[in-house]
């Protein structure tokens, strides 16, 4: 029996006896049918013996079913009274990207902690029910697949992730630096992507969430905020090893409202920011480029148990402090009408976020569908899905023009897509992902700046500038496949190709000047130039572990 199928025996003693005793009753059965009717031909007797067998099999796999069931029956009878699940987690975090709240990923809703044992029923129709508990939804792209969380209490849920991958450049980049991407950063080496410990505290309607992050995540993830270098203080340094972290109430009104403040996950571009809960480990530029975290406060709103209305007020696009003087506003509206679909879309708006530019406004638009158009748990293909993502942006004002080029200066704006097709073999052990997208970013201003010499987004750098009217067109594909033998690791293998209309990708010479970087971030070494392609091939392999 598998590690997880014991587990969900472990808990409910009672139910070990009733599958016991059905298998004790059938194989009574069986032998007695054998006995009465036996089969001259031995043939025709093994395959009297494997058709029984398969059918024990199924049953069993009923009675299994039934048990899982019952434990998440119990787990929401223990949500009344403040113990949180695994399970509720990933539906309220909605971090598809950016983590489902995500973003990347999906930030966690802990349970309701009301008096009423009816507001843990999964009835979309009981006006007191958990949102988004009427159906499974682990099989959407950026939220995590695992069903429980050992050791969760009624005052902690505790998170364990860990992503480390060895990823192979076959433009073989004599500094190992891989640029234009915000989950993989070296080349030919194991890397710790990132690891985390952390969880979600709750108890009497009061609710905070911290993730701690170590790795490389703890190091690239600040250095493309250029937020950072306005004013004192070092803000990389203070949130470098935190991912998320937030405290917030969580009122009981209709199907729940919870306000937080704090570090908490971005939901734009589908994909989580944590590799174990998207279907790919390294996403297309309309997930890769767009934000992972807001730094702000957020209202999360479930009118039903469908729905989630969820404004927020931010200090800037992905950053840690304010570009200027104005802050980002934003919201996200996301509709789960039945098991199969997910509808979301995220708007932001206001925010000046170009360092050093007061008068220039980005707006921005993410919309995503998801939808599950195949499910048979028993058979060898056992689930399908598919996902389109569109984004559309620009910027305005500061030299640059949202509609065109003309007397307000050069077009400004971003145009993208991205589509992914995910099928499952095997009870969910096995999956195959295929994917890609493009994008058009003239001005490049959510383009990712190669690592050229150290550089940074608050430096910059000569040799890959980001003025208005530059241009960028990218395109990518990815293959996927997973192994998932737990609920809680998945061993992954990737194939990525990218291209870029520019010269963007680290070729054989690489991003660093000879005897490592010279002078400031980001400078201009006489007589050297980096080696910029334009595509790149690469294969990645992962162990992503989370508990």
């Amino acid at each position: 029996m598998k590690y997880h199928e014991k587990l969900s025996m472990r808990g409910s003693s009672p139910w070990k006896f009733v599958v016991l005793a059905v298998v004790l009753f059938s194989t009574a059965l069986w032998g007695q049918t054998s006995d009465s009717a036996a089969p001259s031909n031995i043939d025709e007797i093994r395959a009297a013996q494997d058709k029984k067998i398969e059918a024990l099999q199924q049953q069993l796999e009923m009675i299994q079913q039934q048990i899982v069931e019952l434990k998440q029956s119990n787990a929401a009878l223990k949500n009344a009274t403040g113990v949180s699940s695994s399970a509720s987690h990933a539906e309220a975090s909605l971090q598809p990207s950016h983590a489902a709240d995500a973003v990347k990923a999906p930030a966690s809703l802990p349970p309701a902690q009301t008096e009423q044992v009816a507001s843990a029923s999964t009835d979309p129709k009981d006006p007191h029910s958990e949102p988004f508990s009427f159906a499974d939804f682990t099989w959407l792209n950026g939220n995590a697949r695992t069903k429980d969380t050992p050791y969760a209490t009624k005052f902690f849920t505790p998170e364990i992730r860990s992503d480390v991958n060895y990823t192979y450049d076959f433009n073989h980049p004599q500094d190992n630096t891989i640029g234009g991407s915000s989950e993989i950063f070296r080349a030919n080496e194991f890397q710790l992507t990132q690891f985390g410990v952390g969880g979600d505290f709750h108890y009497d309607n009061v609710r905070a969430r911290l993730m701690t992050q170590f790795g490389m995540y703890s190091q690239t993830t600040p250095r493309n905020d250029a937020s950072t270098a306005r004013g004192q203080w070092n803000l990389a340094d203070a949130y470098r090893y935190v991912s998320e972290a937030y405290g917030g109430y969580h009122f009981n009104v209709q199907h729940g409202i919870n306000v937080d403040a704090g570090i908490f996950m971005s939901y734009v571009g589908l994909f989580s920011y944590y590799q174990f809960d998207n279907w790919a480990y390294q996403p297309s530029y309309v997930s890769s480029n767009t934000p992972w975290f807001f730094n702000g406060l957020r209202v999360q709103w479930f009118p039903t148990a469908k729905l989630k209305i969820e404004p927020w007020v931010t200090n800037g696009w992905q950053s840690y402090g304010r570009f200027n003087k104005r802050p980002g506003i934003g919201g996200q509206i996301l509709y789960r009408p039945n098991g199969k679909w997910s509808i979301l879309g995220n708007q932001y708006a206001v925010g000046r976020d170009t360092l050093g530019v007061t008068g220039r406004t980005r707006f921005h638009s993410d919309d995503s569908v998801e939808y599950k158009y195949y499910d048979r748990p028993l058979s060898t293909v056992s689930k399908a899905a598919m996902t389109l993502t569109g984004d559309i942006g620009c910027e305005s004002g500061g030299g640059v023009s949202c509609f065109g080029n003309g007397k307000n200066g050069p077009k400004q704006s971003f145009l993208g897509f991205m589509v992914y097709n995910r099928v499952w073999f095997d009870r969910d052990r096995y999956a195959v992902t295929v994917g890609g997208g493009r994008i058009n970013n003239p001005g490049r201003y959510l383009v990712l700046l190669p690592p050229i010499n150290g550089a940074t987004a608050a430096s910059g750098t000569p040799y890959f500038t980001q003025n208005p009217g530059d241009p960028f067109k990218a395109w990518d594909m990815s293959v996927t496949g997973d192994w998932m033998p737990s609920q809680y690791i998945t061993y992954r293998m990737e194939y990525n190709h990218r291209a870029a209309n520019v010269p963007y990708f680290s070729g054989a010479g690489g991003v660093t000047p000879p005897g490592g970087n010279t002078g400031a971030p980001g400078s201009l070494v006489p007589g050297w130039t980096p080696d910029l392609r334009n595509s790149e091939n690469r294969v990645t392999a992962a162990i992503l572990v989370k508990f």
